[in-house]
C-alpha cells in the first residue's frame, strides 16, 4: 500500500492553482492533470462509479460491505491550490527540525514567530519547499490521507457503509461545488479534510463575501490638471481608508471578522481594490458589506457620480447552524481522533471550507484536520507523522458509520 506521504510527495508536484479570473468550470484546466491522476487511481483500487465531471471534480464511489444499513458517507478534499502563491515546480522536502530558525533558502526561514507552532515538533520531520513556492498541503494533504485511507479499507476490508469520495476544484476561490449535486451525490453527511493542526475540528466557520471597487479618473496632463482631473488611485487610497482599519486579518483572531484587501491595480485613470469580507455573526457580517457599500457612495459624493463602481458577492454562509441538528457527526470525530492518540479541538475557521456550501445545499458536512500549517504562502509546513496519523483517523471514523 501506499501511504499519505508517498501520496502526498507526488500530488504536490502537480500545479493545480485556480484563478479566479478565468470565468470558467474548472478555473484552470491544469486543476484536472491531478483529477485524471486520482481518477486512474482510484479505478485501480476497485471503486465504482468513478468519474470526472465537467467541473473537473472527481467522484467515486465504494460498495458497502456490511450486511446491516448504514448512512452513506462522504469524504471530500480539493484538488486546487491558491493562487496567492506560485505552485509551479513545488520542491518539497523532508528535514529533521532541530528547533529555532529553519532555514528555506537565504531569505525565507521559518520560526516561532513566524510560524506559531513548529517549536512543538522539535526532533520531528517535517515537510517543506525550497521556499520558492507554496506547498500545497491545503489540500493535497486532505487528498492524500483519504486516498490513503480508501487504499487501507479495501486492502484490510474495513468494515464500512457506502462511501463517497469526491475531489473538488476551485475552493480556494469560493466555486469549489459548483457543479455538485448534493442530491446527485445522495450522501447522508460528508466530512471535509481540509483544516489545519492534527486534531482540530470545524463547524463554524466564517460568513464570506468577495468586494470588488473599481475607480474610473479623469486623466489630463498634470501642468493643467486643477479642478479637472480626479486621480482614480487617489480615490482608491481615500476608499481603503474609509474601511476601519482595525478590522484587517493581522488585526483580528477568533470569530473577529475582517475587511481583507487582497489584490490592487491601476494608474491616474483607472485603478481596481478586491477584498473578502468575512465576519462568523450574520448580522456584523450584513453590516460589513453595507459599510463597503456605502464607503463607494461616499467616494461618489466627493467626485461625482461613476467615479467609484462597488459590488459585493456572497461566497459561502456559517455551516453551524446546519450542523448543530447533527452534532452526532462531531462526537464521532472527537472519537476517532481519541481512539488514535490525538487531543481533538474544536475550533472556529477563518475562512471557509466547501464543506459550509454543502451543509446550506442540504448536506451536513463539518472540517477535519490535515495536519498541516502557514497555508497559501512559501512557508507552509506539515509534519510527516500528521498525514499518517489522520489516515488513521480517517479509518476509524468511517469504521464508526
Amino acid at each position: 500500500m501506499e501511504t499519505a506521504l508517498e501520496r502526498f510527495l507526488r500530488y504536490v508536484k502537480v500545479s493545480t492553482a485556480s484563478d479566479e479570473h478565468t470565468g470558467a468550470s474548472p478555473s484552470t484546466e491544469r486543476q484536472k492533470d491531478l483529477g485524471h491522476i486520482l481518477e486512474a487511481e482510484l479505478k485501480a483500487l476497485g471503486a465504482r462509479d468513478v468519474h470526472m465531471d465537467d467541473c473537473g471534480n472527481v467522484i467515486a464511489t465504494l460498495n458497502a460491505n456490511i450486511g446491516r444499513h448504514a448512512p452513506v458517507l462522504g469524504l471530500m478534499a480539493h484538488m486546487d491550490t491558491c493562487p496567492d502563491a506560485s505552485g509551479e515546480n513545488v520542491n518539497p522536502r523532508i528535514v529533521k527540525y532541530g528547533g529555532g530558525e529553519l532555514k528555506l533558502n537565504d531569505s525565507v526561514s521559518l520560526n516561532e514567530k513566524l510560524c506559531p507552532g513548529i517549536e512543538k515538533y522539535i526532533g520531528e520531520e517535517l515537510i517543506v519547499t525550497d521556499g520558492t513556492t507554496l506547498l500545497g498541503a491545503d489540500d493535497k494533504a486532505g487528498v492524500s490521507e483519504i486516498m490513503a485511507a480508501v487504499e487501507r479499507i479495501i486492502a484490510e476490508n474495513i468494515p464500512h457503509g457506502e462511501l463517497r469520495i469526491i475531489f473538488s476544484t476551485d475552493e480556494e476561490i469560493g466555486c469549489g461545488v459548483d457543479g455538485l449535486d448534493v442530491k446527485e451525490l445522495a450522501c447522508d453527511f460528508a466530512y471535509t479534510v481540509d483544516g489545519g493542526a492534527l486534531g482540530e475540528i470545524e463547524y463554524e466557520n466564517f460568513n464570506a463575501a468577495s468586494g470588488t471597487a473599481v475607480f474610473h479618473g479623469v486623466g489630463v496632463h498634470p501642468g493643467s490638471a486643477k479642478d479637472v482631473m480626479i486621480n482614480a488611485g487617489t480615490a482608491a487610497m481615500e476608499f481603503n481608508a474609509l474601511l476601519p482599519a482595525e478590522q484587517v486579518p493581522e488585526n483580528t483572531e477568533g470569530y473577529e471578522g475582517f475587511f481583507h484587501l487582497h489584490a490592487m491595480e491601476g494608474c491616474c485613470t483607472d485603478a481596481r481594490l478586491e477584498y473578502i469580507i468575512r465576519d462568523h455573526d450574520r448580522e456584523k457580517f450584513e453590516a460589513k458589506k453595507a459599510l463597503f457599500m456605502r464607503c463607494g457612495k461616499a467616494i461618489n459624493d466627493k467626485y461625482g457620480e461613476g467615479v467609484c463602481e462597488t459590488s459585493v458577492k456572497d461566497s459561502y454562509y456559517n455551516m453551524k447552524e446546519k450542523i448543530m441538528p447533527h452534532f452526532h457527526l462531531i462526537d464521532r470525530a472527537k472519537a476517532a481522533f481519541e481512539a488514535n492518540g490525538v487531543r481533538p479541538e474544536c475550533v472556529p475557521i477563518r475562512g471557509g471550507t466547501d464543506g459550509a456550501r454543502l451543509s446550506w445545499d442540504g448536506l451536513p458536512c463539518p472540517n477535519l484536520s490535515t495536519g498541516g500549517y502557514n497555508f497559501h504562502g512559501v512557508r507552509e509546513w506539515i509534519p510527516v507523522k500528521s498525514l499518517e496519523k489522520m489516515t488513521d483517523v480517517i479509518v476509524s471514523l468511517v469504521k464508526s458509520f
